[in-house]
């Protein structure tokens, strides 16, 4: 029996072949820490007695959540990761300075290569899968055990086939898929398996949309997500490894055998699919955007970014529907991309400008809104349409708000709208 590319990452790391189900120790390749969740680590770290990180040049850690510090707080926390990455002259300390989320500001540096086995202390760590790495969250206390040892210990997790067929029709993203599949299979529905995307709708889906749907199989309880190396990847790793002067390391690419073995193989046809929005509060809770449109939700507020859709592809897709336009009277709008250097790129083609003069507000790269922190909470009974990866009840704020997750067209159209609408329509 032939083996998936989980398996294949997981044996490579352990030096035999190893199969979905055993118990495997292996070196890490990347631990990723952030503002939130470090200093618990750290802690254990220092507690532990080891003085020096066992692969110093393997850890990162990246401030994105309550950054620049909204509260007192908040400023100590991060204060501690500082001060632990100044005393270990940490590589990769991404701080105010060279801003971003985590999950879009690591691929964006090259420090993710296909191969890798990668682990952080945030759920959201799956997105890393979408260029061929084992990606997964972890605890604190597991991001520790990596920081002394340099390893941990897995399951080695059976995988679920996805076949994707079709060419997407128009507004039709990464997002849509995603949230479709957690709609058929439930947010439990891949508990602790690997998904793996095929099928011949793959070479339409950018890294944008790649990124989009490995950063939400958590949300079906995945262990982890993961894309085969294409050439939309090799595009992508070479454009990285131009701008950054080289990858972190040689990629190590694997592929599923044709007779590998798989626990289910489900089947999306990607051509007929409508936008697809979740309503509260579960992402496994999708409607299609005709139930939406006919329910005729007034919105309070639309959020176009995160880890998940805060790319600049997203604002290109925003920027075109309102360029010219003007958000509601009653809505409010905040834009946050995911790095400075999307900032950037969309100020350099006029993005910025296009968004800011239809109403909305752009915040530096933050999880800040997302998580209801901070930079867009929700109010008593506000209702919100959001890009981001969960709607569960007070996600970003009041117990008694509501977000609805979708792609970026259909949230800057609301916005325009005052409503959620079809931006197809």
């Amino acid at each position: 029996m032939g083996q998936t590319i989980t398996e294949k990452i997981f044996s490579e790391h352990a030096g035999r072949e190893v199969k979905a189900g055993e118990i495997v120790r292996v070196d890490i390749d990347m631990i990723i820490g952030n503002d939130i969740t470090t200093p618990i680590s750290i802690r254990a770290f220092e507690e532990s007695g080891q003085e020096k990180l066992a692969r110093p040049n393997n850890f990162c850690i990246v401030m994105d959540h309550y950054i620049p510090a909204k509260d007192i707080a908040s400023a100590n926390q991060a204060k501690i990761s500082r001060d632990f990455a100044y005393k270990h002259d940490m590589k990769h300390f991404f701080d105010e300075k060279d801003m971003g989320i985590e999950h879009a500001l690591l691929p964006e540096k090259g420090l993710v290569v296909p191969g890798d086995v990668i682990i952080g202390a945030d759920s959201h760590t799956c997105t890393h899968g979408a260029l061929g790495a084992f990606s997964t969250g972890m605890g604190s206390t597991d991001i520790s055990f990596g920081m002394i040892t340099g390893g941990n210990w897995f399951k080695v997790p059976e995988t679920i086939k996805v076949e994707l067929t079709g060419k997407p029709a128009e507004h039709i993203y990464g997002k849509d898929i995603i949230l479709e599949l957690i709609r058929l299979i439930g947010v439990d529905g891949a508990l602790y398996k690997a998904i793996e995307f095929t099928g011949d709708t793959l070479p339409y889906l950018g890294m944008a949309d790649r990124f989009s749907i490995s950063n939400m199989v958590i949300e079906a309880g995945a262990k982890n997500g993961i894309f085969a190396v294409d050439s939309v990847t090799e595009t992508y790793l070479e454009e990285r490894a131009k701008a950054n002067g080289g990858l972190r390391a040689e990629p190590k690419i694997h592929y599923s055998d044709d007779d590998a073995n798989y626990s289910q193989v489900i089947k999306i046809d990607v051509a007929n699919l409508s936008p697809v929005i979740a309503y509260p509060f579960l992402p496994s809770n999708g409607r299609t955007m005709e139930e939406a449109v006919a329910d005729n939700l007034k919105i309070d507020q639309v959020m176009i970014g995160s880890c998940t859709n805060g790319r600049i592809e997203d604002l290109r897709i925003a920027a075109k529907i309102m360029e010219g336009k003007r958000v509601a009277r009653h809505t409010r709008m905040i834009v946050t991309p995911a790095t400075q250097k999307i900032l950037l790129q969309a100020q350099k083609e006029g993005l910025m400008e296009i968004l800011i003069n239809a109403g909305a507000v752009v915040s530096n790269p933050t999880c800040g809104a997302c998580l209801g922190g901070y930079m867009g909470i929700l109010g008593d009974n506000e209702r919100c349409v959001a890009t981001t990866n969960r709607n569960f009840v007070g996600r970003m704020g009041a117990r008694t708000s509501e977000i609805y997750l979708a792609n970026s067209a259909v949230a800057a159209a609301s916005a325009i709208a005052g409503y959620l609408v079809d931006p197809r329509a």
